[in-house]
């Protein structure tokens, strides 16, 4: 499950070096102090609005990679969600490669600009004539560019009863389009229309049958996002042949985690229902014997800058946290914490290509 942070995330009120002076004296409003932080470990802590991503840190049940973004990063936000979305910023945007950055795959740069890297994931996993959906983004926005296929098709969902067509409802007329009488043949478009709706509800029926079979009775909070983590638990257990979900916290374009002004309260409430809504989904499907086979990761389009501005905000940054939950995580702490001495305009500097981060997943 790939989890879209919209906006840009506060890595460093996010998972806070609290023993760092540089970190108290560039925040003097916005600092959270070591009284504050849901504590791990190596001078670091979660915002104490987390004390649900704490308890799955403790559990081993998540995972912090620091320090991650790419080489000459762009600080617009659609430029800098283009690069996330493509995993190709130097041939997207123009920009000539830094030496420092991973070769590209080989292709055209029409075909780079054309998908995206979940795309190309669900378009090498297609396969034509099997039913089964490799991708699927599950949410009220437009799908992200990420999920720009070539070949497949990823289907957007706000919700399994939006999914599903009301057979309730179409049964009068389905019975009228198949008792329309006609002699087989006559008419080929009739024919194609009358079958081809017959089988779709036909279908329709099956899947509703075995999602109603196999939902979950597990609490959720009452967070969207909650609502959307929920809707991908029972997916996973229809078991529709669904490989990679995409859901997103923020609202999208320039989201909410582009905090600039009044910052804390806005981005406490965020990481709550983060927290919240992935410690739900964990233990759901924890209780079911199904989290070993599941990899949840966060990303956003970049961290925020060091220094607060006067409107007790922050500016774009680079290098961010990503976050990673599931059953077979093999360490909680991946990478050291970026330096804020070393900055790179104002920003924490990335030791961790993302690119690596997508090819491990």
């Amino acid at each position: 499950i790939v989890l879209q942070l919209s906006g840009g995330n506060d890595g460093l009120n996010t998972v806070v070096p609290y023993e760092d002076d540089a970190y108290h004296r560039a925040r003097p409003t916005l600092r959270l102090k070591p009284d504050q932080v849901r504590k791990l470990e190596g001078g670091l802590g979660l915002h104490p609005d987390m004390p649900a991503f704490q308890r799955l840190y403790e559990q081993g049940h998540l995972g912090i990679i620091q320090g991650v973004g790419y080489p000459d990063s762009q600080r617009d936000h659609g430029p800098a969600m283009r690069d996330w979305h493509t995993a190709r910023p130097a041939q997207v945007a123009g920009r000539a490669r830094s030496p420092s950055a991973p070769m590209a795959d080989s292709g055209s740069s029409q075909d780079l600009a054309d998908t995206g890297w979940v795309g190309r994931a669900v378009d090498h996993c297609f396969q034509p004539g099997v039913e089964d959906i490799p991708g699927l983004f599950a949410g009220p926005i437009k799908p992200p560019f990420s999920l720009q296929t070539e070949r497949a098709f990823i289907p957007a969902v706000r919700s399994l009863e939006s999914w599903l067509l009301s057979v309730g409802d179409m049964g009068p007329r389905l019975t009228e389009l198949s008792q329309i009488p006609r002699t087989a043949g006559a008419n080929p478009l009739l024919d194609f229309v009358q079958r081809s709706t017959l089988d779709a509800c036909a279908a329709n029926r099956r899947l509703q049958a075995v999602l109603e079979s196999r939902r979950s009775n597990a609490a959720y909070p009452e967070f969207p996002l909650a609502r959307t983590l929920k809707t991908i638990g029972d997916l996973i257990r229809a078991e529709l042949g669904i490989r990679i979900y995409f859901a997103e916290l923020g609202g999208g374009e320039i989201g909410g985690f582009d905090t600039h002004a009044g910052q804390a309260t806005n981005h406490g409430a965020l990481l709550r229902e983060l927290s919240e809504s992935v410690a739900a989904f964990v233990d759901d499907l924890h209780r079911d014997h199904l989290l070993d086979s599941v990899l949840l990761m966060t990303f956003s389009e970049f961290g925020r800058s060091l220094t607060e501005n006067g409107r007790r905000g922050t500016g774009h940054g680079a290098a961010q946290p990503i976050f990673v939950a599931g059953g077979k995580l093999k360490s909680r702490l991946v990478g050291t914490h970026p330096s804020l001495t070393e900055l790179d305009n104002d920003a924490p500097r990335f030791h961790t290509d993302f690119r690596r981060v997508y090819a491990t997943a």
